[in-house]
């Protein structure tokens, strides 16, 4: 709408001569006539404080959720790549896979890891194919 209301007021500049004084009047009436009193009017008439709380809440909400959305999105340079620093194992979580006892040290664990609380090699064995039973809280015997 805004670009509409942009090139109306090129095409009614345009049509104006350049000695006429009462442009901002003629401008001000074409706006209002094409698209009604409300976009002429000043927005602090209808302002109030209610609206200016809330306001100010969106945009601490808005804040919020983009600081979030970085943080999710943040990217750590290991060999070579850029990986999302939450497919990285923090410190203080463990590198041994639950399942089979294995210490991985592969970026691939990782991620199987995070999502699957298990190494690439178990989540091929057991839970390929068969998520939804492993996510419900089933796991393989230890003699498996």
């Amino acid at each position: 709408m805004l670009l509409l209301l942009l090139f109306s007021m090129r095409q009614l500049k345009f049509h104006m001569s350049k000695d006429d004084t009462d442009y901002v009047v003629k401008l001000e009436r074409a706006i209002k006539k094409k698209y009604g009193q409300e976009t002429i009017q000043n927005p602090k008439s209808s302002w109030s404080d209610e609206k200016e709380q809330k306001y100010l809440e969106d945009l601490k909400e808005v804040s919020r959720r983009k600081a979030q959305q970085n943080e999710k999105a943040e990217k750590v340079e290991t060999d070579g790549f850029l990986v999302s620093k939450q497919l990285l194992t923090p410190r203080g979580r463990s590198r041994v896979c639950p399942v089979c006892s294995v210490y991985s040290f592969e970026m691939k664990d990782d991620l199987y890891m995070n999502k699957f609380e298990c190494c690439f090699q178990c989540y091929v064995k057991w839970v390929e194919d068969r998520e939804e039973r492993w996510i419900s809280g089933w796991r393989p015997d230890k003699e498996e």
